[in-house]
This record gives C-alpha cells, structure tokens and sequence, in this order.
C-alpha cells in the first residue's frame, strides 16, 4: 500500500473532490461511483458520503492508496 500525505488548504476537502486531485480516479463522477460503491475508507470505516468533509488527521483508503490529510504547509499537495 502506497501512502501519500496531501496538504488541505482551508479547514477541509470533501472526499469526491481528494480521490479526484490526488488522480485516483479520473473524474468526479467517478469518485462519486467509487464511493457509493464502498470502496472508501476514512478512518477505518467505509465511507459512502460523497461530501464528506476530511480534516486534518483524517486517513482516506481507496484501492492500495493511503491518503493521509494534512494541515497547509506541513506536506505538499501531490501534483
């Protein structure tokens, strides 16, 4: 499993929008499908709220990615 910080900028990122700017997914429909599917985790619990707000500690699995979140400024934003 690959592991990947990414820095939110803000207080937060909705979940659809992190799978599609860290690129694994390629659009956000197609988030939005892998999600409603259940095939992503936050924090250890399958996830199937498109919009769900991530902060930062939160860790997103999707696949064999691990996405750990961030503050801005502590990582840069994959890219």
């Amino acid at each position: 499993m690959t592991t990947t910080t990414f820095a939110v900028r803000g207080d937060h990122i909705t979940l659809d929008a992190l799978l599609k700017v860290c690129g694994l997914v390629p659009s956000g429909g197609a988030a939005k499908v892998a999600i409603a599917a259940g095939e992503v985790e936050v924090d250890g619990s399958v996830e199937t709220r498109k919009t769900r707000k991530l902060r930062p500690g939160a860790e997103v699995r999707y696949a064999s990615e691990c996405i750990r979140i961030v503050a801005g400024g502590d990582a840069a934003t994959p890219g």
